[in-house]
């Protein structure tokens, strides 16, 4: 079974972080969660990013506010698919500076970018990648959005 990495710069990242571990684990997902610092551990954050896909991790999600550089720095070290999340931390500048410093990454090194402490999304669109090659998951996903469909529908009888 595939596994995920969700990891934060810090622990004060984890109630945002919290979504994606939520959602991975309704899905059945695997997940790994830990607190890799760009700044603070950046060995750590070397050995973590050039070793995962040995470990059996498919996806890294990575979560970072202020300067934001945990998700590219993760992704120039590992041959696996990085979601970003910005997060809006207590240092930052209204979550532009998280969100600009994951989403504009130079070519040749990319990071998906979800919205700004959109943790959740980061979850489901790991596990999509994930389900393009695995059917299950695939059909974990599939039932999902349904749900989500039966949702909006039962919502507008209400009105």
């Amino acid at each position: 079974m595939s596994k995920v990495a969700v990891i934060m710069g810090s622990k004060s990242d984890l109630p945002v972080m919290q979504d994606a571990i939520d959602i991975l684990k309704e899905f059945q997902i695997e997940v790994e969660v830990d607190i890799v610092s760009a700044h603070r551990t950046p060995e750590k954050l070397f050995d973590f990013s050039k070793n995962a896909h040995s470990r059996g991790i498919s996806v890294i999600i990575a979560g970072a506010g202020g300067a934001a550089h945990l998700p590219g720095m993760v992704a120039s070290l590992s041959p696996l698919p990085v979601i970003g999340v910005p997060v809006k931390s207590s240092n930052s500048i209204d979550g532009w500076d998280s969100i600009l410093s994951i989403l504009q990454m130079p070519g040749g090194v990319p990071v998906a970018t979800v919205a700004l402490n959109g943790a959740k999304n980061a979850g489901i669109l790991a596990a999509q990648i994930i389900g393009s090659s695995n059917n299950e998951v695939q059909k974990t996903i599939v039932n999902y959005k349904e749900g989500l469909k039966v949702k909006v529908i039962e919502s507008s009888k209400d009105l």
